[in-house]
Order: structure tokens, then C-alpha cells, then sequence
């Protein structure tokens, strides 16, 4: 059984799903056009009613992947996963690292905003990395929600203490006395907890400082588990380097800790969904555990949304997975920190670098393509050589080639259409536990 197809009538009101069959022959004939593509449906250019029954939809939310599942009585009529993009916040940082090198060199000047602070914006602000998920989340059942007949809607969130989760004996007035409790900066407990000695020689006084375990630049916190308490004098590039006392200490610190990342977002889509769907009916985690065990499924975010939908038995299911991946269309900056490799001249007219093209020879970046007398097909990742030549990448990131070269000459392929900036591939769920 494959994934349906989602219908509007004439008139612009969501029908059933209907077979992939179906809708082939309806657009042969001239009698349907597609009007989306995610997820991709089809509009009936006469009118028509239909017949409608009751339909279910299934979501389970999360921070790197969104599932959703379309269930009517014992059948499933549709299974997706969503990935969400993981670099917003490491891009934001970049922008900002150049901005703020550009103000201080000879260039062209950017004023500095001053205006543009947290405390002036709203009480419900939040992080643009952490916004665009919670927002991906939100407006990715909504795409459902247009394309479906009255459906009813399940929704799974997350509600986590992770003051429990940190010290699962905490309670009462356990809340109100963290790590800090009694210290005025982190940096005075790291130095009361490692009683003021160096944690690498195991010496007393001198000049004493705070090292990162895991450094910032590789993703480390300034939270107490990641600092250690070091002397001046083993404090050094030295030691620092691999094979180093330091070294060699921080390989054993090293906790393989749950991070909170997850747990903090969640609490915050929850509250967010609450307010976006009134009239949904949420589930938890504990549940749907049991519940998909009922029903004999693997652990997944299609198979968990199948079970949120609230379907008793199973009687016919897709055995493909529709998945989408958010596509970065290239950046939008002029020029970068470090010019890149091929650029002699300054850069005086603000002219994009040639790797920034996002058009070449008719074809654009993320069109999904063939190569010629083959079976290998690909989305556009980005150009060489003036546009001669492109990257081929497919839905699991790996190069499509059908040499020993990662790149293809742009005569030997073939558009089969042009995307936006998402990426749609329908794997097997073979392929899927594969992957």
C-alpha cells in the first residue's frame, strides 16, 4: 500500500486521501492540477463534494524530527517524518562574528543597533533558533490540518523536571537550593568545590584558574561539570595539546551526561502548542510507549505519530515513509572572515563569491534531478566551475555520482522539477531501519 494522495475540491474544501492511481489518472485527464507539494495534493477543477469520514491526525512533535501520521478507523492513510534544521544558531553566531570584525576594519561600515536588545522586545520572545523549530512544529500541522476533511487532532509533548532529572532525590525546598546555592559566581564554587587546589598537580595556592573540559568552540558550558580547577602552571598550550597532563585529565572528566537541551525545548512547545490548538487532544511519552507495543510497532516518529492518532488495530499500512529535510538555499553573506580559495582580488564591489551561485544554465539549486541513461537521481547541492559541473546530493546526504568523482558535468542531467527548500523522498521502511 502506498501513501495517499491529499484532495481539494473546486471550491477549496479538503477532501478523503485518495490512491496515488487515482489521482494519476485524474490529472492525465485533465480533470485535477497539483497545487502543493508538501505534503502533495491535488484540486479537483469541477466541483465535488465527496464523501467524508471520520479522519485522524497524528503528531509527534519534537526539536530534530516531526512525525505525522493520517489515520481513518483501522487504516493508515499517510506516515512522515520532518527534519528540522540544526545549524540556525551556529549560523547566527558566524553572522554575528562578522559583523562585528567588519565594524572595526577599514570597509564598508554597518552602525551599530543599539535598539536591538532582549529587554525591548516582547515578554514571549524567544532564541530565532529555538523560534524556528517551535515554529516548524506549528506550521507543519497546519499544512496537515488544510489538506484534511474535519480531522481530529493528537498531539504528543514533553513535560520534563529537570531539576529531578539532575538529582532524582530533590524535593521540597531541594528546588530553591541549586549547584550556586550560597555562592555568588560559578567560578567561586568551581574553586570551593575542588578546595581551592589544582586538579592536575594536586598543589595548593598560586595563581588558580578555570578550565574547560569540553572547550566552548566544540560546543561546552560554562554549567560546574564542565570546569575544573587548574594552576598557572599547568595551564599551559603544552599541556593543552594532546598527550598533555590536561589532556589526558579532561579524556577522563569527561561525563557522558543527558544534555537538557531537548527537555528545555520541549517544556517550551508544549505551552506554545497549547495555545496554537485549543481544541487538540494532547498525549504523553508513558502512553504511547504502551500503546504502540499494543499494536506490534517499531520505535519511530512515524510509527509514534500512528499510535498518538488513537487507532486501535491495523489493518492496512504504507510500507513507504514519506520524509522532508529543510534545505539552506547558500548564504547571504558578501564576503567572509577568510576569503576562500580562488579569489585574488579584494572584494571592492560586494560581487557574491562564484560558490554562492544559485542558478546555472537553466537548472537552481535543490532541483531534483536524473542523470542521464541511469537510475540515479539527486537534489542540486551546489555548482562548480562556473556552472559547468554540480553536486548531487540524495535525502541521506550522501553524493550521487555515477563515477568515482563527487560532482556531474551539467549536460548529463536531466530536471525532473524544481523544489523550494525542502527536500521530499519516499524511502521503503527496509531503508528506513537501514537508516
Amino acid at each position: 500500500m502506498q501513501n495517499r494522495v491529499f484532495v481539494i475540491n473546486k471550491h477549496g474544501e479538503a477532501l478523503m486521501p485518495c490512491k496515488p492511481r487515482t489521482a494519476r489518472k485524474l490529472l492525465a485527464q485533465g480533470k485535477a492540477k497539483p497545487i502543493k507539494k508538501e505534503p502533495f495534493t491535488i484540486q479537483f477543477l469541477y466541483g465535488a463534494s465527496g464523501y467524508k469520514q471520520p479522519i485522524n491526525l497524528g503528531v509527534d512533535s519534537g526539536q530534530r524530527h516531526i512525525g505525522l501520521a493520517v489515520t481513518s478507523q483501522d487504516k493508515v492513510f499517510f506516515q512522515s517524518e520532518v527534519e528540522l534544521r540544526q545549524d540556525v544558531k551556529k549560523l547566527l553566531d558566524t553572522r554575528r562574528t562578522y559583523r562585528r570584525s567588519r565594524r572595526n576594519r577599514k570597509t564598508r561600515y554597518r552602525k551599530a543597533r543599539f535598539l536591538n536588545r532582549i529587554k525591548n522586545r516582547k515578554n514571549n520572545w524567544l532564541p530565532p533558533s529555538v523560534q524556528s523549530k517551535v515554529n516548524h512544529n506549528i506550521n507543519w500541522i497546519k499544512r496537515m490540518l488544510a489538506v484534511l476533511p474535519n480531522p481530529e487532532l493528537h498531539i504528543e509533548v514533553g513535560k520534563f523536571d529537570m531539576q529531578k532529572m539532575k538529582d532524582p532525590t530533590i524535593k521540597g525546598e531541594g528546588y530553591q537550593k541549586g549547584d550556586l546555592y550560597g555562592y555568588q559566581t560559578v567560578k567561586q564554587y568551581v574553586l570551593a568545590r575542588d578546595q581551592y587546589k589544582c586538579q592536575v598537580c594536586k598543589k595548593k595556592g598560586g595563581k588558580l584558574k578555570i578550565h574547560h573540559i569540553i572547550y566552548r568552540s566544540l560546543g561546552g558550558t560554562n554549567v560546574p561539570s564542565n570546569l575544573l580547577t587548574v594552576c598557572a602552571d599547568c595551564h599551559t598550550a603544552k599541556n593543552h595539546a594532546e598527550g598533555g597532563k590536561l589532556y589526558e585529565l579532561c579524556k577522563k572528566e569527561k561525563k557522558v551526561t543527558k544534555p537538557l537541551k531537548g527537555a528545555t525545548f520541549m517544556n517550551i512547545l508544549r505551552r506554545r502548542l497549547w495555545d496554537a490548538f485549543p481544541n487538540a487532544q494532547f498525549k504523553y511519552g508513558a502512553q504511547t510507549t504502551l500503546q504502540r507495543a499494543n499494536l506490534g510497532l517499531a520505535k519511530s516518529h512515524h510509527n509514534d505519530a500512528i499510535t498518538i492518532s488513537g487507532i486501535k488495530l491495523i489493518s492496512e499500512k504504507p510500507t513507504s515513509v514519506v520524509m522532508f529535510a529543510q534545505f539552506r538555499k547558500k548564504k547571504r553573506s558578501l564576503h567572509e572572515a577568510t576569503a576562500r580559495k580562488g579569489r585574488k582580488n579584494k572584494n571592492i564591489t560586494s560581487k557574491r563569491n562564484a560558490k554562492n551561485t544559485k542558478e546555472a544554465n537553466g537548472f537552481w539549486l535543490n532541483d531534483y534531478v536524473r542523470i542521464k541513461n541511469s537510475k540515479l537521481k539527486g537534489y542540486i547541492s551546489g555548482f562548480m566551475s562556473k556552472g559547468s559541473n554540480v553536486r548531487l546530493r540524495d535525502s541521506l546526504n550522501h553524493y550521487v555520482s555515477v563515477t568515482d568523482k563527487n560532482y556531474t558535468s551539467i549536460k548529463n542531467i536531466i530536471l525532473i522539477h524544481h523544489n523550494n527548500n525542502w527536500n521530499k523522498t519516499v524511502i521503503s521502511e527496509k531503508q528506513y531501519v537501514m537508516c
